[in-house]
């Protein structure tokens, strides 16, 4: 009888162990989720010789989207995630040969997001269109990507803080060169449109660029927590 107890009492004994352990386990692995470090690539679109789109008020895309890049970088850097640009001033990247042409320029920022493999690379732009009323900001990717899909959405659900009245979707797309050549999930984000008078305003002035910046982090955050 007295070894029956004593094996029952053991069974028990080694049973807590295992839960005990297991919960340890959990615990461990959760708080290495959540201390691991996360990269982002930011990609402020054109550079140097290439302006980009030039707005209805003669502002050129390539300064607004180094500017709204630079703000997000700071933002995202007091968030503790690691940021890597693939421009910091007004140049255009060179290609393997070391000739800066648009050509050399989309290899160069293809190859770096590649080699940094990050959890997403976002690619800052401005939209142009024929019409002058066309607005809204719009993000982008690349249609064979679910997870660039997941990203766009959560993204372009952010960006309804600048405009609650932009009804504006993730759209998918085959044929933009950055989307399908990079191999992480990348999503090009339209901050709005220079062809647009009023858009245009706003895109310069830096409070507004400050508010498009917050709410580009927080579309990265939240698609990080996903």
């Amino acid at each position: 009888m007295r070894q029956k107890i004593e094996l029952a009492a053991a069974i028990l004994v080694l049973a807590a162990l295992v839960f005990v352990s297991r919960t340890i386990s959990k615990y461990v692995d959760s708080n290495q989720v959540k201390n691991e470090k996360v990269t982002i690539v930011l990609d402020p679109g054109h550079g140097g010789s290439d302006p980009g789109k030039i707005g209805v008020n003669d502002v050129e895309e390539k300064t607004v989207n180094l500017e709204i890049a630079k703000r997000v970088q700071k933002l995202l850097k007091k968030e503790k995630i690691d940021v890597v640009m693939t421009r910091e001033k007004d140049t255009m990247l060179t290609g393997r040969d070391g000739q800066a042409t648009k050509v050399g320029d989309m290899k160069a920022r293809v190859a770096m997001i590649n080699e940094t493999k990050p959890a997403l690379a976002v690619s800052i732009h401005q939209n142009s269109y024929h019409q002058e009323g066309v607005k809204g900001a719009q993000v982008f990717y690349y249609s064979h990507s679910e997870d660039g899909k997941k990203a766009a959405e959560v993204m372009q659900k952010a960006l309804l803080s600048l405009n609650t009245d932009n009804n504006r979707k993730a759209k998918a797309n085959d044929t933009y060169y950055l989307l399908k050549r990079t191999e992480p999930p990348t999503i090009i984000v339209e901050c709005g449109f220079l062809s647009n008078w009023e858009e245009a305003e706003l895109l310069k002035d830096k409070e507004y660029q400050e508010s498009i910046a917050e709410a580009i982090v927080e579309g990265i955050k939240a698609y990080i927590e996903k």
